[in-house]
């Protein structure tokens, strides 16, 4: 919702039902959350967007791939995070989407990414600590050496991650420097997560962040394919396949109604 407001500046609340394939009602109660995180202003009829968020390439082009599966994959992962973890949130568009379900719990949040830093720099119940550095400008995340340096100094709970592609050498990205800064992320973490829709399974990308056994959980959707599944439990790590999301709005998760699990 955040995405169609930002890009369109204004939204009518009926373009919001019919582009998102929501109720009127869900609509109304995402749009009361955006504002009191002082990402949308609510007008007569609509809202407009209030700088919620930058506006990004990685987000303007990749967002709307696999959006479905990336929501469901999303919705899982946040279940296995409990209040009270120190989490650390990479920048890749499915974690943001995690991120987006973990407004309004009592957690420590860690990220190098500005979007996902922006969710939460408003919210009394969540620590935040953003990492510095410099910024790219294509996905507002902080790399190099000055985030590098902080990473290592701190130790997380859960950390997750995004992946541009896993193969059998292990997780890729498709930035050197980025995959720097999430080899920092691996070891400041107990436990990682990997969140990663199937067709970013059987691919490489530019640079390798880590071997498949340094990862704790995959968490990817029910059509990853049976090979992969068998790879995964070979190098010990645990998976969880999304299901689909139910196609009545009303009982889709959001930030504010999700039921979690004690510390």
């Amino acid at each position: 919702m955040l995405d169609l407001i930002r890009t369109k500046g204004f939204a009518a609340l009926d373009e919001l039902v019919r582009e998102l394939g929501v109720s009127e009602s869900t609509v109304r109660r995402d749009l009361d959350a955006l504002e009191d995180q002082g990402a949308a202003k609510r007008t007569h009829g609509g809202v407009l967007y209030a700088g919620g968020m930058p506006r990004l390439a990685e987000f303007d082009e990749r967002q709307p791939a696999h959006w479905a599966a990336k929501r469901a994959i999303a919705a899982t992962a946040a279940e296995i995070i409990s209040d009270g973890e120190t989490v650390l949130l990479d920048g890749g568009t499915t974690t943001y989407e995690v991120a987006r379900l973990l407004v309004g719990r009592s957690l420590q949040v860690v990220t190098n990414s500005l979007p996902v830093a922006n969710l939460f720099a408003s919210e009394a119940r969540t620590d935040l600590v953003l990492l510095g550095g410099y910024v790219s400008p294509r996905t507002g995340v902080c790399l190099g050496p000055y985030a590098n340096e902080l990473l290592g100094r701190l130790h997380v709970t859960t950390t997750v991650l995004s992946a541009a592609g896993i193969a059998a050498e292990g997780l890729f990205n498709s930035h050197l420097l980025l995959a720097e800064t999430e080899q920092a992320m691996l070891r400041a973490a107990s436990r990682v997560i990997v969140v990663a829709d199937s067709s970013k399974f059987g691919k490489k990308s530019l640079t390798l962040v880590s071997a498949l056994d340094a990862i704790d959980v995959f968490v990817s959707d029910d059509a990853l394919p049976d090979s992969w599944r068998q790879a995964v439990a070979a190098a010990g790590a645990e998976l969880l396949l999304a299901a689909p999301l139910p196609s009545d709005p009303s009982a889709l998760p959001t930030p504010f109604s999700r039921r979690h699990r004690p510390a």
